[in-house]
């Protein structure tokens, strides 16, 4: 029987280019010279944090990321942009801004997307398996007909389908 696994993952590559990529952008720009502006990512707290010497100048780095990550083909759901607050350390009114990074589904977006293929009428199971969601059916076409349903829905997180079997 055909299956198929929906996930929700970043590619981790694609992060770094995207924020060396803005990292080249603030040091070409004539209005970051002389300016303490830094972008870092944790892989361990999944999370970006942005510093920079003003709030002007940190909506300018977010706005540099989200170009970068979307040439680098990163989709803007997996981020989540907290507000933005003053920085403890450095200049007087220096300001961060922390980005969450949304990877792996939750189990309320699981149940949420189980839900809908059941509603769909269309012949296919969906079993929630930790942050995965395995969808498995008779037909290849049902499994892809899943596929573009779930696409055309507007979720709260970017999903990959992997590991189709036939």
């Amino acid at each position: 029987m055909p299956s198929l696994d929906i996930v929700s993952k970043i590619d981790f590559a694609e992060l770094d280019n995207a924020i060396n990529n803005t990292r080249k952008a603030i040091a070409s720009r004539f209005d970051f010279r002389n300016s303490p502006v830094e972008i870092t990512v944790d892989r361990k707290e999944k999370k970006i944090h942005m510093h920079a010497a003003d709030g002007g100048k940190l909506d300018a780095v977010k706005d540099m990321f989200e170009s970068a990550a979307i040439r680098r083909g990163l989709h803007l759901k997996s981020f989540e942009f907290l507000p933005a607050e003053p920085a403890r350390h450095g200049a007087t009114g220096a300001m961060k801004r922390d980005v969450k990074l949304k990877e792996g589904l939750t189990s309320e977006l699981a149940k949420e997307i189980a839900k809908m293929v059941k509603e769909s009428k269309i012949k296919v199971q969906a079993s929630i398996q930790g942050d995965e969601v395995r969808l498995t059916g008779k037909q290849i076409d049902d499994l892809r007909s899943v596929m573009a349903m779930l696409n055309a829905a507007d979720l709260d997180q970017p999903l990959q389908f992997v590991n189709m079997k036939s």
